[in-house]
């Protein structure tokens, strides 16, 4: 990947993605095919597995959704015998809006971070499109925090220490959720950890033109994906932040941010672009651009020393933000009085 113009992929990485082979892109005509490839072949752990031997407690809760919406699943797991509310983190799964579920990404969530962080974990259930087309995404995400929030203390989870977080779409849902609980005054997150988020459904950087046909998720799979989601409305000039975060105007009053993308990914430029408009609306992010990684890295290759790295930072970039503060050192929060601030924010219900 020498070539002008070509981004640069680390050595050990792109063995990786060589091993992979030819990947054919989602396109409108194959995404039913490969819908259905995917809810065969993505694993999905029963409760039991995920116990892994009563190494973690695990349940299966279905909680009301949005009105007219149907209830929300949500998988919540801690490890066993933690005592007293635990931080948690309320996580969303990747999969482009169109695939994936929420147990088959716990496994790693469990070993990796709850284990040695003493978190609480709740993965979310929410629908996929097209058959479900935004809002309902981030509205099933938003009424399993509402619900989650509000019964805190009956799940054993520390309300004041939720951090929001996703892969890929789930990046992506994580950030709209983020706006969304700010402008309807809901539950304050203190963090929101975004991994190679899926923000802009104009599909138009740089970084999407020069990996196109070569990263495992390229521009024709995103705007493929995008037009499941958005159907009529894609391309739009009026899609809403809680549909693509990179539209939002005022990313003000959020939680810290930790952001962190391939640079020879398609998301790269939005993802970049999202930190900094972050910083110049007078917030925090941290940002990491991992040189020469593809889109999703550490899944494809797990072993390698930059996604080794990646999960290092990560972690400890979770470390800092649920730990205990002084005052005037925690993340700054939403004030109750702020929702709807400006005249941009729109509830996504009313979009």
């Amino acid at each position: 990947m020498g070539t002008s113009g070509a981004a640069d992929i680390d050595g050990e990485l792109g063995s990786a993605l060589a091993a992979l082979g030819v990947r054919e892109p989602v396109t409108p005509e194959n995404l039913a095919a490969w819908q259905e490839r995917d809810a065969v072949g993505r694993p999905r752990p029963t409760a039991r597995e995920l116990r892994a031997g009563g190494r973690f407690e695990v349940d299966e809760l279905r909680v009301p959704g949005a009105s007219g919406a149907p209830d929300v699943t949500l998988v919540s797991a801690r490890p066993a015998g933690a005592t007293g509310p635990l931080p948690l983190l309320y996580y969303m799964h990747g999969g482009g809006m169109i695939t994936g579920n929420a147990w088959s990404v716990l496994p790693r969530l469990l070993r990796e971070w709850a284990l040695p962080l003493g978190l609480a974990v709740v993965s979310v259930e929410y629908r996929l499109a097209p058959r479900t087309r935004y809002p309902g995404q981030v509205e099933d995400c938003y009424a399993g925090l509402r619900w989650v929030a509000e019964h805190a203390a009956g799940i054993g989870v520390d309300a004041d220490r939720v951090v929001i977080g996703g892969k890929s779409a789930g990046g992506g849902l994580a950030a709209a959720l983020a706006l969304l609980t700010r402008d309807r005054g809901g539950p304050a997150p203190i963090g929101q950890l975004l991994l190679c988020p899926m923000l802009d459904d104009r599909d138009d950087t740089f970084s999407g033109r020069q990996m196109a046909g070569v990263d495992t998720w390229d521009r024709t799979s995103n705007a493929t994906a995008w037009q499941a989601l958005l159907g009529d409305r894609y391309g739009a000039a009026d899609v809403p932040p809680y549909a693509a975060p990179a539209r939002a105007s005022d990313l003000s009053g959020l939680p810290p941010a930790y952001i962190d993308v391939g640079s020879a990914e398609t998301f790269r430029d939005e993802g970049v672009a999202y930190a900094n408009a972050i910083w110049q609306a007078g917030g925090r992010a941290e940002l990491h651009v991992w040189p020469g990684a593809f889109h999703g890295f550490d899944t494809f290759a797990p072993e390698a020393a930059l996604s080794r790295d990646a999960r290092e930072a990560r972690t400890r970039w979770l470390r800092r933000v649920l730990a205990p503060s002084g005052p005037g050192d925690g993340p700054a929060r939403q004030a109750p009085g702020a929702a709807g601030r400006g005249t941009t924010r729109q509830a996504a219900g009313a979009a």
